[in-house]
C-alpha cells in the first residue's frame, strides 16, 4: 500500500507574516519543504493552501509542469481540516494513507516521512501514527512549548502534554523547578499519517476538553479512543521554522 503527502500551508502567520513564502537559498520555503517530500516514497505530493500565491509558487520536480496545490476554504480551522479536505476533494476512500507534513519543516527527513506512513501500514488497529524523540535536556523537560508523549509498551500513545511527563517524584524533592531527572521523556514530533476515514472522523468532531486545555489537536483524537502509534524517530529530526531566528539558522544551514 502506498501513501499521499499532503503539506498545509497558510499565507497568514503572526510571527512570520507570509512564512511559507520566505526565502531559503532562492526558493520559497513551501518548495523546500515539497522537495522533501518528494524526496520519500510517497505516491502524491499535495499542498493544500487558501492562497493564489502560493499554489504558484509550489511544483513536484518529479513531474514538472503537473498542479500540485490544491486550493481550501481559508476558513478552515487547522491544517488538519485543509488536509482532509483535500482528501474529500481528491475522493480518497476511507483505507487510504496521508502524511500530514508541515510547511514550516524544510530539512524534514524522508526516511521520517516513510517511517510514519510504515508504522500505521503495519499497526491495523491504529488511525494515526506519529513519531517522536528522546528529550534533549531537563530544560526541554519543564518547557511548555516542548510537547512530551507517554506510550503503551505496544507503542500507543497514552497521552500527549506541554507539562513534564513522565515525572519523577523522586528527582524532584523540592517541586517544579528542582527536578533532575528526565531519562526517558520522548518529545513529540508533529509528523502524522493517518487513515483517511479516521482523519474525517477527527475533523467532525467538536474541540475535546483535553484538547482545549492544553491546546494540542491530537487529543481530541485520544479522547475519542482513537489508537495513536508512536515510534522513535530512526534518525534525529532536524528543526523547523517558526520564529525569524528560526529563518535565519535555516537560511546558513542550507548555504552550509
Amino acid at each position: 500500500m502506498g501513501f499521499h503527502v499532503v503539506i498545509p500551508a497558510r499565507y497568514a502567520s503572526t510571527r512570520l507574516p507570509g512564512k511559507p513564502l520566505l526565502d531559503i537559498a532562492g526558493q520559497p520555503m513551501i518548495q523546500r519543504v515539497v522537495e522533501r517530500a518528494c524526496a520519500s516514497a510517497a505516491d502524491e505530493v499535495l499542498v493544500a493552501t487558501d492562497d493564489a500565491r502560493i499554489a504558484a509558487a509550489v511544483h513536484d520536480p518529479r513531474r514538472p509542469g503537473q498542479p500540485i496545490a490544491v486550493l481550501t476554504d481559508p476558513a478552515l480551522p487547522s491544517g488538519t481540516d485543509r488536509v482532509a479536505a483535500v482528501a474529500a476533494a481528491r475522493g480518497w476512500s476511507d483505507e487510504t494513507l496521508v502524511v500530514n507534513l508541515q510547511g514550516d519543516e524544510p530539512f524534514m527527513s524522508a526516511a521520517l516521512i516513510e517511517q510514519a506512513a510504515a508504522l500505521l501500514m503495519r499497526d491495523a488497529a491504529a488511525g494515526i501514527a506519529t513519531l517522536a524523540t528522546p528529550v534533549a535536556s531537563l530544560e526541554d523537560f519543564l518547557d511548555p512549548n516542548v510537547v512530551k508523549v507517554v506510550r503503551a509498551d505496544d507503542g500507543a500513545a497514552l497521552y500527549f502534554s506541554r507539562a513534564p511527563i513522565p515525572w519523577s517524584r523522586d528527582g524532584a524533592a523540592a517541586g517544579l523547578s528542582s527536578q533532575t531527572e528526565f531519562d526517558g521523556a520522548l518529545r513529540h514530533v508533529g509528523l502524522y499519517a493517518y487513515r483517511v476515514g479516521e482523519l474525517k472522523r477527527i475533523t467532525r468532531l467538536p474541540p475535546s476538553s483535553l484538547e482545549q486545555r492544553e491546546k494540542l489537536e491530537q487529543l481530541r483524537a485520544l479522547q475519542a479512543g482513537i489508537r495513536i502509534a508512536v515510534a522513535v524517530c530512526v534518525e534525529p529530526p532536524a528543526p523547523g521554522v517558526d520564529t525569524p531566528a528560526d529563518l535565519e539558522r535555516a537560511r546558513q544551514r542550507w548555504t552550509r
